[in-house]
Parts: C-alpha cells; sequence; structure tokens
C-alpha cells in the first residue's frame, strides 16, 4: 500500500455539505476535484442538480461536470474509466485527487472494480422493461425475473424496480443471469490507489430541513424554467437516466400536464421533496453498505469534518 498514491474520497447524501467541504480543502492544499455525481454530466441541467455554478468551477474547477447532453446514458464503467485517467493525470502532476459526491454506484464500482463480463447499460432494453411495468404491473415483472433468474429473485423485491431493471436487462442482452455473472467475478480485488474515505452523515432531521431550504431556493431561482427550456432543447423522454435525477421528472410531468393550477404546482413541488429525502435514504444506505467492507472515517457534522481535514490533509 506505500508505494500507492492517495486518493481522498469525500461522499455524502445530498444536500449534506460535500461540495462546499471539498472547495475549502481545494484552498488549504496540492488539491484537484473529480465529481461523482450522476447529475452533474449532464449540460444544462444545473438549477436541478445543485450544480456548482460558472463562478464556483472557475474558482474550484471539477472534473467531469458536463460532460454529455441530456439525451445521453452515463454508465459507471465509463465513470471508472474517465475517473482513472484523471486521477492518474493528476498524480503524474503531483496533485492529490478529491473525489466528491453523491453517487455511491460509481464510488463502489472504483473501490471494488466493475464487473467486466457484465455488459452496459441498453437504453432500448431498459425502456421496454419499463414499458412492461408501466403497462401490465411491476409484479409482471418481478415474475419475468423470477423465471429467468430465481436467485435474483429472491434476492429482490418487487420495490426494487432499478435492480429488476439492470438484471432482466442483463439477462436479455446475454441469455445468463445477472447472478451467475456475478458469481463468477474475481473477489478482493486489490485497490488500485491508497483510498481515504470520508462520509458526511448529518443528522437525519438536520438534512430534512437542509433538503427543503435548498429545494425552496432552486424553485425561486428558476428550476421550473430550467426544466422548460430543456424540454424545447431536447427531445426529452421521462425514461432518459437524466430525468430520472430528482425534480426533473417531477417538474417535466407537471409540464405536460394541461393543468398547471397553483394547487397541481405544490403537489409537484410536494412529490419533488419526497423523491430527494428518498434519494438521500437510498444514499445513507449505500454508504452503510460500503462502510461494512472498506476503512471510513465518518463525521456527523461540517465542523467536525472542516476540523479533522484540516488536521489530516492540510
Amino acid at each position: 500500500m506505500s508505494n500507492q498514491l492517495p486518493v481522498i474520497n469525500l461522499m455524502g447524501p445530498t444536500a449534506s455539505g460535500k461540495t462546499a467541504l471539498a472547495c475549502q480543502l481545494y484552498e488549504q492544499g496540492n488539491f484537484e476535484l473529480i465529481s461523482v455525481d450522476s447529475a452533474l454530466v449532464f449540460k444544462d441541467m444545473d438549477i436541478g442538480t445543485a450544480k456548482p455554478t460558472k463562478e464556483e468551477q472557475a474558482l474550484y474547477p471539477h472534473h467531469l461536470i458536463d460532460i454529455i447532453s441530456p439525451l445521453e446514458v452515463y454508465s459507471a464503467a465509463q465513470f471508472v474509466e474517465d475517473a482513472s485517467r484523471l486521477i492518474d493525470d493528476m498524480h503524474s502532476r503531483g496533485k492529490t485527487p478529491i473525489l466528491v459526491g453523491g453517487t455511491m454506484l460509481y464510488f463502489k464500482a472504483l473501490l471494488e472494480g466493475l464487473s467486466s463480463n457484465l455488459p452496459s447499460a441498453d437504453y432500448a432494453v431498459r425502456a421496454e422493461i419499463e414499458a412492461k411495468g408501466e403497462s401490465e404491473g411491476w409484479e409482471a415483472v418481478y415474475a419475468e425475473l423470477c423465471q429467468v433468474d430465481p436467485l435474483a429473485g429472491q434476492r429482490f423485491n418487487v420495490s426494487d424496480k432499478q435492480r429488476i431493471i439492470r438484471a432482466l436487462e442483463v439477462f436479455k442482452l446475454t441469455g445468463v443471469p445477472i447472478t451467475k455473472l456475478q458469481a463468477e467475478q474475481p473477489k478482493n480485488l486489490p485497490y488500485a490507489y491508497n483510498f481515504h474515505n470520508y462520509a458526511l452523515m448529518p443528522d437525519r432531521l438536520e438534512l430534512h430541513k437542509r433538503i427543503e431550504k435548498r429545494l425552496e431556493i432552486m424553485w425561486d431561482i428558476g428550476f421550473l424554467n430550467e426544466v422548460k427550456i430543456l424540454m424545447k432543447k431536447y427531445d426529452l423522454d421521462e425514461n432518459l437516466p437524466s430525468m430520472r435525477s430528482v425534480g426533473y421528472r417531477q417538474a417535466m410531468e407537471f409540464l405536460q400536464n394541461s393543468d398547471q393550477s397553483d394547487i397541481k404546482r405544490v403537489e409537484m413541488e410536494d412529490r419533488a421533496l419526497f423523491a430527494t429525502r428518498q434519494l438521500a435514504k437510498r444514499q445513507y444506505t449505500w454508504l452503510r453498505s460500503l462502510q461494512e467492507k472498506h476503512k471510513f472515517t465518518t463525521f456527523f457534522s461540517i465542523e467536525q469534518a472542516q476540523e479533522d481535514l484540516r488536521n489530516c490533509h492540510g
């Protein structure tokens, strides 16, 4: 491990203060920032993703922001490829990379490696599976999965839509159950880098207040208008990964509805708030899962994180 170069991973749920913390670290040392966020990769999606402003990005440049259009797909495999190339480049210039974000699947892929024999996401196949879910119900989709991959059926619940979609997608693309392909993967892959993992996990109640405040600000500064402009500029579909980002799907559904009354708008904003809280809940679950396998330092407040990280990496 001693000859491996350091990489700082700064993880946490949405609205926990990760980006501000990473920017403070950036000011203190010989660092560069890499975004680990599946929504920040999309161009023209700024307000709803809480993307650092152009001014903030000028002061604190982030890699892997604004790299594809909302019509494109960006996979965990692409992230690992891009992030590894950036990390190696930073190390060659004597810099220490700080990876900051809330897309835990990307962090997991970087820490543990990816299943080399699993196919990349296929948008057409996913859309077909989702269409079946909408028309026949997710119980029918789950029943199909149980038929082709009984082990996955035992592991998943009917409510695990994303996992069911991925498992069925892999079977449709390869003809082999995802559980069989995963079992064939090498275990305990050696780390490519010397990872320093930090988790910012504020109190749930405090986080919910932060989420609510952040969304209020987003609506005030024109989030709905941003989605209007996106819909005019791109041929958007609610099944696109970009439109599955919290807030965007709810705003898009509202704007497509003939009833855009104040009551409907409040309902839409409430749905977006609920979806964001659910995202944070999933992020906490992912984090705990990662903490079971990897060494972590956990911070329960931004103040504690500032103090400890300043001492460690100042």
